[in-house]
């Protein structure tokens, strides 16, 4: 990023700080859409896993990241932060999130906004088994993605299926609400198949588990009728 530039993302960066910090210590929020109340926790990651997020995102310098569900923007929020602390020019974050105008009366999206990292994220207001082949088909490619979306296996596994696709050789998974059944096992496919790396998990009092994969690095030579019980 050029020396011009660089006040821009120091403003930029301390109006995340400034919306994550008022989030997480106020935990409620008014919808400017339609003036609901919303309570943001359990559903919202909280700021210890926030930070693991932010934390990957730097340790990978990554600097195109996709989301599956927005939600309240919170995990978003950490990894814009991530991507900016990074300062590549190019910084881009996709979420997807077919509910955030329904369920989250945009509040995700609001929160975006006041940070001043909107212009950083591109939402998809779609399923993300609609949206991802999509983006495979274009030959989008990703060097991180965080998982929050449909906890159902079939979902999750779809999800990661693709995923692994759209990441670069070695990416990162960032998957959300690991101690679900369904979620671990649609991911133990990945580790027993697919040759992915378990890279990190969270302790046992986080509120949500979570648990960080590395796809692998080498091409897929399995034969056709391949597979490993998972």
């Amino acid at each position: 990023m050029t020396a011009a530039r660089q006040p821009d993302r120091e403003i930029t960066l301390r109006r995340v700080h400034q919306v994550l910090d008022r989030l997480i210590g106020d935990g409620t929020v008014v919808a400017h859409r339609d003036g609901t109340t919303h309570c943001l926790f359990p559903v919202a990651v909280g700021a210890a896993e926030g930070a693991a997020i932010r934390s990957w995102v730097i340790r990978e310098n990554a600097a195109r990241t996709i989301e599956i569900g927005l939600g309240y923007g919170i995990s978003a929020l950490f990894t814009c932060e991530g991507l900016l602390a990074n300062g590549g020019p190019e910084s881009r974050h996709i979420v997807i999130d077919p509910n955030q105008d329904t369920r989250f009366a945009n509040c995700g999206l609001q929160f975006l906004e006041e940070a001043g990292v909107s212009s950083l994220v591109e939402h998809h207001a779609e399923e993300s088994q609609i949206t991802l082949p999509r983006f495979l088909s274009e030959g989008h490619r990703f060097d991180l993605a965080v998982v929050d979306g449909n906890h159902r296996f079939d979902a999750v596994f779809l999800d990661l299926a693709y995923l692994g696709r759209l990441l670069h050789p070695g990416g990162i998974v960032f998957l959300d609400d690991y101690h679900l059944p369904a979620i671990a096992r649609a991911a133990s496919f990945f580790l027993t198949n697919l040759g992915w790396a378990l890279e990190e998990v969270s302790t046992a009092e986080d509120r949500h588990h979570w648990a960080v994969f590395r796809t692998s690095t080498t091409p897929d030579t399995r034969p056709f009728d391949h597979f490993v019980d998972f």
